[in-house]
């Protein structure tokens, strides 16, 4: 983890969006008059004719990336997560997964890390929302490399994907070598004291929790979920049959998130406890990412604590 360079993952979006629309004509990019927040700019100056301002009309903006995409179009909408999963979840339901359409829906500033714009704008709900839709596959991803991966592959995919992207610069984890594939999680290190599950945000906190428990003799794997749904049941079984303990921790409300998500999976095929590190059932508050991570006790001191305990 190269922890002095940091990048938000919507700016690898942004970035990511210009080379494959080099790559592909048919991708068009739609913004809800948040374009320079998003970092949907870069691809409109690039391609100011394949880029779409919808103006504050997040429902209107679904429904034409919907039309769009029955015309052999690949739309890429984007927007707040609070915006593009609440406002417009009628329509990515009936519009989009329901008839099972080729839009992807990129939505930043999703989390507590929104930090100082508060509850309001802090969407902690959207992994639990998207997940339970039929046909739509749900990713989040932890850091540059991963997003310009996530972001190209999911314009391969045919169907509806809802990619969950930050606002605060994270740690550059992986390098150019790494190997993804949608519905796979990665596995960082081999430690059988514990398992912490993680996505998005929070795997650089996993990550630097792991450094840290070494120095204490204490080894754990880290097990990076990028692909929400389909979730990757396998890793989460092989992790519960050789670790000790198990820990999901994410920026996202403990009701219907990842770790509702390996709950369901261990519930079904593998009964044993799992600790959830969330937000407990409430909205967030007003203050910097870091003050709001060590507040709702999903930083690396929550997860040490946790693993030690």
């Amino acid at each position: 983890m190269i922890e002095n360079k940091k990048i938000a993952t919507r700016q690898s979006y942004g970035e990511a969006l210009k080379e494959i629309g080099k790559e592909n004509k048919k991708i068009v990019v739609l913004d809800a008059d948040l374009s320079v927040a998003t970092k949907t700019s870069i691809f409109a100056k690039e391609f100011p004719e394949r880029f779409f301002n919808m103006g504050i009309a997040e429902q209107n903006m679904i429904g034409t990336a919907a039309g769009l995409a029955t015309c052999n179009k690949i739309p890429y909408a984007s927007t707040f997560a609070v915006f593009a999963a609440g406002r417009a979840y009628d329509q990515i339901r009936n519009s989009i997964c329901y008839p099972k359409l080729n839009v992807k829906i990129c939505a930043t500033h999703a989390g507590i890390t929104v930090g100082e714009d508060g509850a309001t704008h802090q969407m902690i709900e959207d992994i639990s929302m998207m997940r339970t839709l039929p046909n739509m596959t749900v990713m989040c991803t932890s850091d540059d490399i991963q997003t310009k991966w996530a972001v190209k592959e999911i314009s391969k995919l045919d169907g509806p994907v809802y990619l969950r992207l930050c606002r605060l610069g994270t740690p550059i984890i992986y390098d150019e070598n790494q190997k993804f594939e949608i519905g796979k999680a990665i596995q960082i290190g081999n430690g059988t004291d514990a398992t912490i599950f993680t996505t998005g945000v929070t795997v650089s906190e996993a990550l630097k929790a792991k450094k840290e428990l070494e120095d204490k003799n204490i080894n754990v794997r880290i097990i990076d979920f990028h692909t929400i749904k389909p979730i990757d049941k396998n890793i989460i079984l092989k992790c519960a049959r050789e670790t000790k303990k198990l820990i999901s921790v994410e920026d996202h409300s403990i009701i219907g998130g990842l770790g509702t998500a390996i709950s369901e999976v261990l519930t079904d095929e593998y009964p044993c406890k799992l600790t959830r590190l969330g937000i407990q059932d409430t909205f967030g508050k007003s203050g910097s990412a870091e003050q709001l991570m060590h507040y709702f006790k999903i930083d690396s001191e929550a997860i040490i604590r946790n693993v030690c305990e």
